[in-house]
């Protein structure tokens, strides 16, 4: 498709201009975190890295990188493998409630996050012990996860449904099983999708 430089020109623009909104005010951020005054103010007369040696020194904003960095792998880990065990039998196979699984799949994302997180945490809090004041990081970590599934599962069915079945039937009408069709053949077509998927679902 021929797209003429005033168009190609216009688009340069555009993307300039997102971008420059979208990671402009974070760049401010940074540089400002480098002001030694406790008020803000722009721009900053000299620089210091006071504010960043404090972070070594709290411990708490420290366990809670740690846990936030746990939260993200556990349920990106836990997204991946379930979301594509549930997009492979979405796509591939025909079964009763194949409709009401995917709808099941993608419904945490589409309510409202609050309501979500009220149900897990009612849930949760009525499975687990009632002396029990806090829920415990994997419970965090499958509240989580229960978000990025879809998000994996939305990827990978996506790439299934444009793959076809043509590679796969020929790999086993070869002799190859079912599980080295799936490591030679169809898990390096769908690798990327399973990278952005969990990409996003870390993120």
């Amino acid at each position: 498709m021929y797209i003429s430089k005033r168009a190609k020109a216009l688009l340069a623009a555009l993307t300039f201009g997102t971008l420059t909104f979208i990671y402009l005010p974070l760049v401010t951020v940074v540089i400002n975190s480098f002001n030694p005054s406790k008020t803000f103010s722009w721009p900053p007369q000299h620089l210091s890295t006071t504010w960043w040696e404090k972070i070594n020194q709290s411990s708490g904003l420290i366990n809670a990188i740690i846990s936030s960095i746990k939260v993200g792998i556990g349920a990106t880990l836990i997204a991946i493998l379930f979301g594509t065990c549930i997009a492979f039998a979405v796509s591939r196979y025909n079964f009763f409630g194949k409709s009401a699984l995917s709808l099941f799949v993608i419904f945490p994302i589409a309510l409202p996050g609050i309501v979500t997180g009220i149900a897990l945490n009612t849930t949760l809090h009525t499975l687990l012990d009632p002396m029990q004041k806090e829920l415990a990081l994997w419970t965090i970590i499958i509240g989580h996860a229960t978000f990025c599934i879809v998000v994996v599962f939305n990827n990978v069915a996506a790439r299934y449904r444009r793959l076809g079945t043509n590679l796969q039937e020929a790999s086993m009408d070869l002799g190859a099983s079912r599980f080295t069709t799936f490591r030679l053949v169809t898990f390096p077509l769908i690798r990327s999708a399973l990278v952005a998927g969990g990409l996003l679902a870390f993120g």
